[in-house]
């Protein structure tokens, strides 16, 4: 998404990624994330995984779940106050997770992700 706002100008789009559990904490993306997304130009070395808060959502003007679970779990934590803010990230569908898949299953994720996001930084 960051890459995607960066390639159409618009400085003024703040992308940052956060996960709705914790047991990910601190830790880094799936090394075949990045190496998938290494071959498309695409830096996550450095990514560390932290838990949304309801800060988070109130300072976001948007917050994109990637699965209806995450979505669930957004709108139970925010609040109905901030329910206009929560979406799909996919709009009606949801990112498949290619964790127990192989590497045309990441490479499909980031087919999706790459496109949409193309199609949400446009002012």
């Amino acid at each position: 998404m960051r890459a995607a706002a960066l390639a159409a100008g618009r400085a003024d789009i703040v992308v940052e990624s956060r996960g709705t559990a914790a047991y990910h904490e601190g830790k880094g993306a799936d090394p075949r994330t990045v190496a998938h997304a290494a071959r498309r130009g695409l830096d996550l070395k450095r990514h560390r995984a932290r838990q949304v808060t309801v800060a988070d959502v109130q300072a976001f003007d948007v917050v994109y779940a990637m699965d209806r679970q995450n979505l669930a779990d957004l709108r139970a934590m925010a609040g109905p106050e901030h329910a206009h803010k929560l979406a799909l990230f996919l709009g009606d569908d949801e990112v498949p997770d290619p964790w127990s898949g192989g590497a045309a299953d990441f490479e499909r994720v980031l087919d999706l992700c790459v496109a949409r996001a193309a199609v949400l930084v446009k002012p």
